[in-house]
């Protein structure tokens, strides 16, 4: 058997509306995960719209090397 997996929405409409915590998404004035004091924000809301690019111009060891 295999576990279903939600995909992570990348660009979603309204982030604020929902908690972003765990896999279940729920409305930020009903979650069920028992946090119950603060939503968890998207990435987009922590780090902008850019969110999935941060980290991937980091050059390796080698490469640092090479221009020193």
């Amino acid at each position: 058997m295999t576990a279903a997996v939600k995909r992570f929405p990348i660009h979603p409409a309204h982030p604020e509306r929902i908690c972003w915590g765990c896999d279940k998404y729920c409305p930020a004035d009903a979650m069920m995960c028992g946090n119950g004091s603060v939503v968890t924000p998207h990435p987009s809301e922590l780090f902008g719209e850019d969110w999935m690019t941060w980290g991937l111009d980091i050059q390796s060891p080698e490469t640092l090397k090479k221009t020193d």
